[in-house]
Parts: structure tokens; sequence; C-alpha cells
């Protein structure tokens, strides 16, 4: 009897703790399933501190993919150069070894090239509610569905009808304005009224969008007779910069509603346009601009050295003509929230109907745009090296990677000038290895 009621304490005390064993695992088991649903965390943005010219700083909130590296993390590269790595291998003269470096160096390229990923949307570290930029619609939870239905009707039924008939507001008014402005003859009072229109139908343009613009070091906006450059990220560049000044446009005769445009601005502001035979002779173009710069009463030029549209990420190749023309340049950077919407135009994807309607059917446009101290080429400098000391500027205030690629990448091949480069620096790595290897055996045998 004695033993009957041990046997049944010790199973009741098994099966308790058993019951406790089964809740405990429960427990860890739900709290696994909802940790691995809601993934890993986010790391949080950074605060970058940018300085400003009167030594305050501005604070972006800016994702780290805001300024990203190299590369997408893929790989990892070794940024040695050339000579020094295969110097390891061994000291003088070539060896087959010598292509192993090559081949590595051409798998880097293929598996993650640092050029052709500058010309696709920038990834997001988080959703958006917006259209993913490399993944279509999938379903994760019925509450987040329901918020992005929400999403799309409010972009599509409120936000989208009101933006299109602002946007026809505005750009009916710059035609209607300039038009009338142009037939007045040339004065102060001309130029005026001229800077009154495009100022107040730029304004009416980011509305549209829902810009939201923060300026910064305004001290250093361009003045007349001088050359602003910037960054090149969407073709509504042009429209964020004339939302807080006036500037001169530099571009190519175009047909349809953007010819009736540019026919209509030119009457009031002098512009230059070119026809497409005249854009690619350089010489005239340098002459027109030139003549332009020379009038300090004339609104500064506005360029966009990279020649084409660049995901926001990085700086690209400044083309060297805008400043063989001469006069002060007025560098600015743009720097776009790819997470109220991507303002980046990818023109290989998407013409510029499909563009503008996902500009309007974003959530709203949001960028910073930084005026940089004015910039003089120096006397012992190309214009080469101006360009590129001015594209480092522009890199650095805005966070941006600077690429000494070429932007017209996007669309061209590679030219064999690139691998010719490569091939006489291997020539000439190997000629004077030669040459040191002969004095050393020289050397050694007196």
């Amino acid at each position: 009897m004695l033993y009957s009621q041990k046997v049944l304490s010790s199973w009741k005390t098994y099966c308790l703790s058993s019951s406790r064993t089964e809740k405990t695992s429960d427990y860890i088991g739900r709290w696994a399933t909802i940790r691995i649903e809601k993934g890993v965390k986010k790391p949080q943005p950074q605060m970058l501190k940018t300085p400003t010219a009167n030594g305050r700083q501005v604070l972006s909130h800016l994702q780290e993919s805001s300024a990203p590296s190299r590369g997408t993390g893929i790989i990892e590269r070794d940024e040695t150069p050339m000579e020094k790595e295969i110097a390891r291998l061994h000291p003088v003269n070539f060896e087959f070894s010598d292509i192993f470096y090559f081949c590595r160096k051409g798998f880097e390229a293929i598996v993650e090239d640092e050029v052709t990923q500058r010309f696709s949307s920038e990834e997001l570290l988080s959703w958006n509610l917006l259209t993913r930029t490399n993944v279509n619609f999938h379903y994760i939870s019925l509450r987040l569905t329901i918020v992005w239905v929400i999403g799309v009707v409010v972009r599509y039924c409120f936000l989208l009808p009101l933006r299109i008939t602002l946007a026809t507001i505005g750009i009916m008014s710059m035609i209607v304005g300039t038009t009338l402005v142009g037939q007045l003859p040339n004065s102060s009072v001309k130029n005026y009224l001229s800077e009154v229109v495009h100022l107040t139908c730029s304004r009416i343009l980011v509305r549209a969008l829902s810009g939201t613009i923060r300026y910064h070091n305004k001290e250093n906006r361009p003045k007349k007779g001088g050359i602003c450059v910037a960054n090149h990220t969407s073709p509504i560049d042009a429209i964020i910069l004339t939302n807080d000044g006036c500037y001169a446009m530099v571009g190519q005769v175009h047909g349809g509603l953007m010819g009736v445009i540019q026919r209509a601005t030119v009457k009031a502001c002098p512009h230059v346009w070119f026809e497409r035979s005249e854009i690619k002779d350089r010489h005239l173009v340098t002459k027109r601009l030139r003549e332009h710069v020379a009038d300090k009463s004339k609104l500064p030029i506005l360029i966009f050295p990279e020649g084409t549209c660049i995901n926001n990420t990085s700086v690209m190749m400044f083309k060297k003509g805008s400043f063989e023309i001469g006069g002060t340049i007025y560098p600015v950077a743009i720097k776009y929230d790819p997470q109220f919407g991507d303002a980046f135009w990818n023109s290989s994807k998407y013409n510029i109907v499909s563009y503008l309607l996902r500009i309007m059917t974003s959530w709203a446009i949001v960028c910073d745009v930084w005026y940089l101290p004015p910039m003089v080429r120096e006397k012992d400098e190309d214009a080469v090296q101006f360009a590129n000391r001015v594209r480092s500027a522009i890199a650095r205030q805005g966070g941006l990677t600077e690429l000494p690629w070429d932007g017209g990448l996007k669309r061209a091949k590679v030219k064999d000038t690139f691998r010719e480069e490569q091939q006489k620096n291997y020539s000439k790595m190997l000629v004077r290895n030669g040459s040191i290897a002969s004095l050393s055996a020289g050397t050694e045998s007196d």
C-alpha cells in the first residue's frame, strides 16, 4: 500500500512537470514564431551631420542606403592596385599566374559590377507601401493588405486627380504667362515679370508633386553670369531648382508639348536651345554658352554634366565641356528620400508618361538641396581635373558614391580604350620590372 502511494505520488509529480514543460515549450514556440514573422530588426537610420557654410550643422535622416558602398555586399572587393597585387605572387617578369588577377576582376564585374546597378532603382531597407523595385505583390497578412489597398485608393483616387489638375494649371500658366511677357520690349520690367512667372509656375508644379524640399546654404545660390552644375537623377531636377530661383536652361529643341513650352519660355527668358544638327557641333555649343556667360545680366545656366539620370546613390563622370566655358561654377547637390517616392527615371524601362504616372502616384517627393560655395578653375588645372574636383564636392555634400565611369555606359558598350588602358598599364609594369631584373642580374654578376 505504501509502495503504491509512492508510485502514485511520483506519477502526479511527473505529470505536473510534463505539463509545465509542455506549456513552456508552447510559449517558446509561439514566441519564436512571432519573432520569425516579424523578421530581423532593421538598422535604425543614421543621423548624418552635414556642415554648412556658417558653421552650423544640418541633421539629415538618411538611410544607410543613401550612402552606399562601392558594392551591394555580395562580394568583398580588394581595392589593391594591380601592380602591388601581382607583386605579391612574384617579384618580376611575366608568369601565367598573372591571368588569375584579371580572371578574378572579371568574375567580380559579372557578379556585381558597380556601374549598371546605378541605372536601376535604389533598393529600400523597408517597404513604403508603394510598388517594390525588384519584386511583385506578395501576400504577408490581411492587415497589411488592407492598409496597402487603402493607400492605393488614396493615391490613385484622391491625390492623382488633384496633382494632374495642378500640373495642368502650372503648364498652361507658364505657356500663357511667358507668351504675354515675351511681347514686351527688353527691359528690367520684362526681366522681373519673367522671373515672377517662372517662379510662380515652378512652385505650382512642385505642389503638383507634393514636393517637400529643404534648401541649405542659400547664401551660395548661383548668381547671374555663372554656371550651375548639379547631379542628375530625374527630369524634375530642373523644377526642384527653379522652385527657389530662375535659371537659363540648356538643351535640344523638342516637338509636341515640350516644344510648345520651349518656344513660349524662350520669348521671355534667354534659354539656350539647340537644333538636333547643332547639338553635335561641340564648338558651336561652347561658343553660344560662352556668349551667354559673358553677359553678367543674364540668368545663370543650369547644366547636368553627367548627361544621364543616375539613381541618386552615386555621382558619375562629369563631361568636361561644361568646365571649358569659363566663368564661375556653382555646384549644387540634390539628394532625394526614396522612402516617400522613387524620383529616379529609368529611361530604359519607362517612357516619360509612365514615369510621370509613377511620380504622381507616389506619396510625395522629398529631397534636400545644398548650395555649395562657388568654384573657379585654377591656373594649373585642366577641364577634366576641374570637373573631378567639382564632382567630388557634390558627392561629399550629398552623401553619394563617387564613380569615375561615364554615364553613357547606360546605353553604349564599354569603349576599347578602357581595355587598352589596362593592357598598357600591365605592359609598362612588365617592362619596368624587366629592366629592374636585368639591372639586378648585372649587379650580381659584377
